[in-house]
């Protein structure tokens, strides 16, 4: 019995003795465990700190780049609102610039119909007091014919130099027909400046340059265009430029240092049928809407031409004709 009993503690001894070694390799083991998850906890936050880092600094980058695209943007703009200003300024000055030569045209054209006036009035009273009327009683067509010659002859070298590109200017005023006119210059507008400076030549070919002149504005507003917006068709609009072209090239012919004077081209006739189309066109320019013309109005521009070609100025209104102006450009 007792043997047993000792044998019994013996073992319960060695069993303890085995629960303690058991226990501090348990409490090795743990030991390592928190060791390893707190490495793992350290890397962890690392790699959170080297994430944030490289986002703050990709946000910096983009932040520079960002400033930067705004400072060329701005810079752009400032470019551009200059340049829109110096537009404005280029495009205020050339409408000054054209309103005053438009004024200045209107001017002249008035001052030219006294001076024709008091001509031909002192003209009547010389025939009334038996005198003999200027130019050697020769009648108007008569000098006028004469002085056509005589500008062909003074100008013979030039001339032919130029008739050579288009002698077919010379025929078609000879004969007096304007629709021949339009369509050869439509149908050689590739060449239009060649064509531009041969005109005024031409129009001296012609027994009354003026007449010719005028009969070709026919059309200008009374073209059939079915179905069509007038200012959108391109045949209506090269008539209506033609139409202009021609009436500058006569006033390029007026201003001849040749020429013996306006009234032999420009009768009071011719000027009673060039203010009669002028009239007849007023009040279509009534309706134009100056601001969707963008100062590129061809009815405007034809309307004011006539005028000044023909010196009817002067029987229009001149604040109504300075309106016109801006439309022109």
């Amino acid at each position: 019995m007792e043997d047993s009993v000792a044998t019994l503690f013996d073992s319960t001894t060695t069993k303890i003795q085995q629960l303690q070694k058991a226990f501090a390799e348990l409490e090795s083991h743990r030991a390592i465990t928190l060791n390893l998850k707190w490495k793992e906890l350290e890397e962890h936050f690392h790699g959170i700190e080297k994430s944030l880092k490289r986002r703050f600094h990709e946000l910096e980058d983009q932040e520079k780049e960002y400033e930067s695209k705004t400072l060329e943007a701005r810079e752009s703009l400032e470019k551009r609102e200059a340049a829109v200003v110096a537009k404005e300024q280029a495009s205020l000055e050339r409408l000054q610039e054209k309103r005053d030569a438009a004024i200045f045209a209107i001017a002249n054209a008035r001052e030219k119909q006294r001076k024709v006036s008091s001509e031909e009035s002192a003209v009547v009273t010389d025939e009334g007091q038996g005198g003999a009327p200027s130019m050697g009683e020769k009648p108007p067509d008569a000098m006028a014919a004469e002085s056509n010659l005589e500008d062909i002859k003074v100008s013979s070298e030039i001339g032919e130099a130029e008739v050579k590109s288009y002698p077919q200017l010379v025929t078609l005023c000879e004969d007096m027909d304007s629709k021949g006119l339009h369509t050869f210059i439509s149908d050689n507008r590739k060449n239009l400046a060649a064509i531009r400076e041969e005109i005024p030549l031409a129009l001296k070919a012609a027994a009354k340059p003026a007449l010719l002149v005028l009969d070709s504005l026919e059309g200008f507003y009374h073209l059939e265009v079915p179905n069509l917006d007038g200012k959108k068709d391109s045949n209506l609009l090269g008539l209506r430029r033609t139409c202009i072209m021609l009436m500058e090239c006569l006033s390029v012919l007026l201003t001849s240092p040749h020429l013996v004077s306006v009234p032999d081209f420009i009768s009071e006739d011719i000027k009673k049928q060039a203010k009669a189309i002028a009239e007849e066109w007023k009040p279509k320019l009534d309706v134009l809407d100056m601001d969707a013309s963008n100062g590129n109005s061809l009815e405007a521009h034809a309307f004011l031409q006539l005028l000044a070609t023909f010196g009817v100025a002067s029987d229009f209104n001149e604040e109504e004709l300075s309106r016109l102006i801006p439309m022109v450009s």
